[in-house]
């Protein structure tokens, strides 16, 4: 597979939209009974190996205890074919269940740094939408608290502004207020 240097965010066939399934298939530990380097792995399997298997049954661990094994690894193989060795001489216990944790956790690609934070498969020449793309300006120029209100919507601004007489004739308009009542208030 070749390695891509760069790419966008995505999700292994968009998983965790109807229901999640892990990525990691199983795990093996490859250690020595008698190195010193393996003393960390040997401990995380005495204490943690079976809570780990009760916790997440979908996944299965392997143990190999062999002399050819040096230095002790870990090697994930995930649901993608790909597979990951993790060097784990001289860990302790919790160093050891780090990294389990971290390989369990993981999808299976290949890191990849990633050119946008968005993608969409029918591209805008509009631009990005953000909270204050239709207000009005001088919202950027107030300071924060501010004493006076914020009006955001145009319309109340107008009604405020507009004389006693046409706010009259629109109650009118929309029967709210009678004709007795309009000359009660002019007198």
């Amino acid at each position: 597979m070749a390695n891509k240097s760069s790419g966008f965010l995505k999700s292994v066939l968009h998983n965790g939209v109807g229901r999640y399934v892990c990525q990691l298939q199983r795990i093996t530990l490859q250690f020595s009974k008698k190195s010193r380097n393996s003393k960390g792995v040997r401990d995380y399997i005495e204490q943690e190996v079976i809570d780990f298997a009760n916790n997440h049954p979908e996944i299965v661990m392997y143990v190999t205890p062999h002399q050819k094994y040096g230095q002790p690894r870990l090697v994930a193989e995930y649901l993608n074919g790909q597979q990951k060795i993790i060097s784990i001489a001289a860990f302790d216990v919790e160093q050891v269940k780090e990294v389990v944790e971290l390989v369990r956790c993981q999808s299976g690609q290949e890191i990849t740094r990633t050119r946008k934070q968005w993608q969409t498969n029918t591209p805008s020449i509009q631009g990005v939408w953000n909270p204050f793309l239709n207000k009005p300006t001088d919202l950027n120029l107030k300071t924060v608290p501010s004493d006076t209100p914020t009006d955001v919507f145009p319309q109340t601004q107008i009604l405020k502004q507009m004389p006693m007489e046409r706010l009259q004739e629109l109650k009118l308009k929309a029967g709210l207020e009678t004709d007795s009542e309009t000359m009660d208030m002019k007198q």
